[in-house]
């Protein structure tokens, strides 16, 4: 063994290579879908106008192996997506402009009345009033009603069409987005793993060259191996949060993400 093993074995740290400087591919991906506003919409929903940073790095966010079952994911979306909210709304005021139509054909009752004075100059005035109940039943228009009634009756099913197409995307998308979800958690538990195993390759390598038993190289394709774990590790926390926002967002609950 060379001198240069020895003064490597005094000193392990020599052989650890430098990570790569810079944002990996991921963090610069991950930072230009949240730091781009010229984008139609917003990737988490929000307003393009709201500035968004990065509260905390990937790896103090929490992970949790338990997700959402389908019809409790769903029954949020449905409940709290603002497109379907609005699109029930607007399906809701069009019922009930055709129903205040139809009632028109009701009879409507009205009071009136009126009090003043009357004469032909101001010495000489009489009090005057009026009042009465009119009673007002509507017999023919034309046809006019009849056919308000049934533009608006075809308004409010073009509508009924329209939510029914929306909430099934969104029910599609809430389903990609816990398969998504489901897949990058599975994720972070085997690159956590694999994390494990290359530290303990690592010890070991390090462990064997400085017992003198083992080269330079077999500590240096460790911690290259350690570098690539520590970088799936990384990937998948990123595939892991990227989910969550994607669920959230297909729930409309985005904004309210710990």
């Amino acid at each position: 063994m060379g001198p240069d093993s020895w003064s490597n074995a005094e000193n392990p740290a020599a052989v650890r290579p430098r990570p790569p400087s810079g944002p990996t591919p991921h963090r610069r991906h991950l930072r230009a879908r949240l730091l781009a506003p010229h984008q139609a919409d917003s990737p988490i929903g929000a307003p393009l106008d709201v500035p968004v940073t990065l509260a905390s790095p990937l790896d103090a966010m929490q992970v949790t192996e338990a997700v959402p079952s389908e019809a409790d994911a769903v029954a949020v979306a449905l409940r709290t997506r603002p497109d379907l909210v609005a699109a029930q709304r607007a399906l809701d005021a069009a019922r009930q402009g055709a129903r205040a139509i139809r009632a028109e054909r009701l009879p409507s009752i009205a009071a009136f009345g009126d009090d003043g004075a009357i004469g032909t100059s101001p010495s000489h005035l009489l009090n005057t009033y009026d009042w009465g109940i009119q009673l007002s039943i509507p017999v023919f228009d034309g046809f006019r009603r009849e056919g308000r009634i049934n533009e608006q009756t075809a308004v409010a099913s073009g509508l009924e069409l329209q939510r029914r197409e929306l909430e099934r995307q969104v029910i599609v998308q809430v389903r990609t987005a816990l398969l998504d979800l489901t897949s990058a958690s599975e994720q972070v538990v085997a690159a956590r793993e694999r994390l494990r195993l290359a530290q303990q390759e690592y010890a070991q390598a390090q462990d064997r060259f400085k017992a003198g038993v083992a080269g330079n190289a077999d500590v240096v394709t460790a911690s290259l191996a350690l570098n690539a774990a520590r970088n799936l590790v990384i990937d998948a926390l990123n595939s892991y949060q990227t989910a969550r926002v994607e669920l959230a967002r297909a729930q409309g609950t985005a904004t309210a993400l710990p």
